[in-house]
């Protein structure tokens, strides 16, 4: 292999690792923020020492996982100026503002307010403390919109023009931030930490139950995260069929990669659902396909007759990794499926009584806990690989954005970020998994246990 194409394919590796990382954290940032302020909310309304104790438990973790995720994403960030030189010098006009609010607020809200949600109970008063944790529920939500501003115009480039040097500069700021897809890329991304968050609060309560059946504050986490579950997944089905229709309008041959669609089908027919096949690129096929026949059609195109562009009608340099797409998409849906199928189950025996004695269900929710976070990641593989070899769709190949390194030097820093983020990540989940097993109990010391109001009245 030619050193500038081990060079971009080991940056392209170390690039996945780190976001993929990255974006694990933010998403349970975001999450278990909102979780948080719903918590204190409750606490504050109906003055129940149990969600003040749930609010105590997952703060904990809520700290761990905002400290690890503001570092990777600055060691993401970072990335631009060593590995993609030549991309950040044609868009950094557009896209280096975007990341500096992202990087600002992430720091001075989220991560600077951390330490009064930590420390400042008991000391600034209840109704203050809820201020705090809404505001870094709004960092983490200012911090989630401009880093999925800046990935959507990526995806779908608008408002811009290019100067005599072919660099992207500025012409509608508007444009630039609100362009086509971001409205059901945002959408559809916070659906899925909202979702990835609720079955690790539910897991973790099962898990608890599990082992101390009449703890009431493990029975409360996963009721509410029960009467979540539906509302959110069955919204996320919605939003992500309309973010599937404007993704067929501006990257049609993504949609064909997510189809497998070599060729069209005869006139006058529809296209299948592919349920399962093994695209080959060479032969430009499918092999082992198993399809319903017309199905397709009525999610892509509203009837069943309706067609869409085969790959085989696109260049063959635009085509992007088919294989990788196909499958990543039908993972994704297939968790949702499942998470739809085991919340919904779990909710009626919730209604019924049955939950807290059916060990089955409640060891299923257990083994569901990382599946809205897998199904995330599987989302992110079919956005980002979908949309190659472009790094700016249809303006920039990423063949053209690397810079210009040796492979020692690639391999380096991609073996040293393994190694840093193996180990912090080892320590930073085993640590949170044996906390997370802990039942929270009232009794349970922490630093909040001041806050409750004296007598009322603020300080």
């Amino acid at each position: 292999m030619p050193d500038a194409e081990l060079t971009l394919l080991l940056s392209r590796v170390q690039f996945a690792v780190t976001i993929g990382l990255h974006i694990i954290l933010a998403g349970f940032s975001f999450g278990l923020s909102i979780w948080l302020v719903a918590l204190e909310g409750a606490w504050l309304w109906r003055r129940q020492q149990r969600y003040l104790d749930l609010y105590n438990f997952w703060l904990k973790i809520f700290a761990l996982n905002v400290a690890v995720g503001v570092v990777t994403g600055v060691v993401m960030e970072f990335q631009f100026g060593t590995n993609w030189a030549p991309f950040i010098e044609r868009v950094g006009g557009l896209i280096g503002p975007m990341m500096f609010y992202e990087v600002l607020v992430a720091f001075f809200l989220e991560a600077g307010l951390m330490g009064v949600m930590m420390f400042g109970m008991g000391r600034i008063g209840p109704r203050l403390h809820f201020m705090v944790t809404v505001l870094v529920a709004i960092g983490a939500l200012i911090s989630v919109f401009w880093i999925l501003a800046a990935n959507s115009w990526m995806q779908t480039p608008a408002g811009f023009f290019l100067d005599e040097q072919h660099r992207f500069q500025p012409q509608s700021w508007m444009s630039i931030i609100f362009s086509p897809s971001f409205p059901w890329r945002t959408a559809h991304m916070l659906l899925a930490m909202l979702i990835g968050t609720a079955f690790m609060v539910a897991a973790a309560g099962a898990w608890q139950l599990l082992r101390h059946n009449n703890n009431s504050r493990a029975r409360l986490m996963l009721t509410i995260s029960l009467w979540l579950l539906p509302f959110l997944t069955l919204t996320q089905a919605v939003v992500g069929d309309l973010h599937g229709e404007n993704t067929l309008e501006y990257q049609p041959t993504k949609i064909a990669a997510i189809e497998g669609d070599w060729q069209r089908p005869p006139p006058g027919e529809g296209e299948p659902l592919r349920l399962f096949a093994l695209p080959d690129r060479q032969q430009q096929r499918n092999h082992w396909e198993i399809a319903i026949p017309q199905i397709g059609s009525l999610y892509l195109r509203r009837n069943l007759s309706g067609q869409i562009k085969s790959l085989r009608e696109f260049p063959a340099e635009d085509i992007p990794p088919v294989a990788p797409v196909f499958f990543a998409f039908r993972l994704m849906v297939g968790l949702g499926v499942l998470m739809l199928a085991v919340s919904l189950t779990a909710l009626i025996q919730r209604l019924r009584g049955r939950l807290w004695r059916s060990r089955w269900l409640l060891k299923t929710l257990v083994l569901m806990g990382p599946s809205g976070f897998i199904a995330m990641l599987s989302g992110w593989v079919v956005t980002e690989m979908g949309r190659q070899p472009w790094t700016v769709y249809g303006m920039v190949r990423t063949a053209d954005s690397v810079s210009p390194i040796s492979p020692h030097l690639a391999i380096a820093s991609l073996c040293a970020i393994l190694l840093v983020y193996g180990l912090v990540f080892t320590i930073g989940l085993r640590y949170l998994l044996h906390y997370a097993s802990k039942a929270p109990q009232a009794d349970e010391p922490s630093p909040a246990q001041e806050m409750q109001p004296k007598g009322g009245g603020e300080k």
